[in-house]
């Protein structure tokens, strides 16, 4: 089978990760894949290196988030032109189905006279508005598949197309990294907590930081860690850094920055707080944290409370106040509900969330799609 696979970005993210690691997936099946981006990022050479063809698309580079007026303009004058670049690719490899990983993307599909099929990866929450509208006609217009990362996320497209052609498949990781110790119901005497993730907003470091202060306050000798780095050269996203350095002063907080190895920042942690934002999916790093036996406190928000089962894989709080108690509790308590909880999340990470099980759902799937 051939695929064309597109990506709205080409600096490496949570839903680019996802992309990475599913061509080897499909190298193994013997299918051939020609990748689609956008930019001049790190997923060229990455794509490449890992033997597939990466040409560059005409998309952006435009700020995330709410759009400036000068940015629509040119999404909407470069629409035609990247409709054009789809349609030859598709073409030129004879593909029978094209991937889409990411929105943007849509209209340009849409517009393009393409014969094969077309799957749109839903990885993020699309708020309601005129951006959700527009890529919902587009994907009616194609009668396009739709995955999504979890329910949460899918449910919005589901006026825009058929039950059959809607599906959830939940994100799987690798295993690698494991901390056996998680599990021997050892005291915690200098804990280390952390959020891991690209620096933005909607991932919450503020928060983390607010939680990390009534921790401090209760377990002083406990270490603090804020791994990730503004993604996507956009200005604003660096601000925020700036403001999240700034709050960190006089805690015990590093920033080790952006981490290729995430187990390895996992070996370190008794506990991962993700204090993520309403719109957030399910985040890739729980389940990261869940393969590794790191337990984790979760804002219950988004998709989150879809992989998280309460008070047995995880703790879903519904405030900054609240996660810190719980992280108190768990790191001042009895030390065996803290490995009881570790060695649940690498139960539910083998029974849910593990890569080969993923790729097997997701490549069925395309199949399933290019045979129809």
């Amino acid at each position: 089978m051939r695929l064309l696979l597109l990506d709205q970005f080409s600096d490496p993210g949570g839903a680019q990760q996802v992309l990475l690691e599913l061509l080897p997936a499909i190298r193994e099946r013997g299918w051939k894949a020609l990748v689609g981006l956008p930019g001049e990022g790190e997923m060229f050479q990455r794509v490449r290196a890992l033997g597939f063809e990466a040409e560059r698309v005409d998309c952006g580079p435009y700020a995330s988030g709410r759009k400036s007026a000068t940015d629509l303009a040119r999404f909407l004058m470069g629409t035609p032109r990247m409709a054009r670049q789809i349609e030859e690719m598709a073409s030129r490899v004879e593909v029978d189905l094209v991937y889409i990983n990411g929105p943007r993307l849509l209209p340009a599909a849409a517009r393009a006279r393409l014969s094969p099929p077309v799957l749109f990866h839903a990885h993020s929450y699309l708020r309601p508005g005129a951006t959700r509208i527009l890529a919902g006609m587009c994907l009616r217009g194609m009668r396009a598949w739709v995955l999504g990362s979890c329910r949460f996320v899918a449910d919005p497209w589901r006026e825009y197309v058929a039950p059959e052609r809607l599906s959830v498949i939940y994100n799987g990781v690798s295993g690698a990294g494991h901390r056996p110790a998680q599990s021997q119901g050892r005291p915690v005497t200098c804990p280390t907590v952390a959020c891991i993730g690209r620096i933005a907003p909607e991932k919450g470091q503020r928060e983390f930081l607010a939680a990390a202060s009534i921790i401090h306050r209760a377990v002083p000798n406990c270490r603090f860690f804020i791994y990730g780095a503004a993604l996507f050269s956009e200005a604003h996203a660096s601000r925020y850094e700036a403001e999240v350095r700034a709050a960190s002063a006089g805690l015990p907080v590093e920033f080790p920055g952006w981490v290729t190895d995430v187990y390895g920042a996992l070996s370190n942690l008794d506990l991962l707080l993700v204090p993520s934002a309403a719109h957030e999916a399910t985040t890739r790093v729980i389940l990261e944290a869940f393969a590794a036996g790191v337990p984790v406190i979760a804002f219950r928000a988004g998709g989150i409370p879809e992989v998280v089962d309460h008070n047995v894989d995880g703790l879903l709080a519904g405030s900054t106040e609240e996660m810190a108690r719980m992280a108190i509790d768990l790191l001042t308590g009895d030390p065996a509900r803290l490995a009881s909880m570790s060695q649940a999340a690498r139960v539910t990470w083998r029974r849910r969330f593990s890569l080969e099980a993923y790729h097997r759902q997701v490549l069925d799937l395309l199949q399933k799609i290019a045979a129809g």
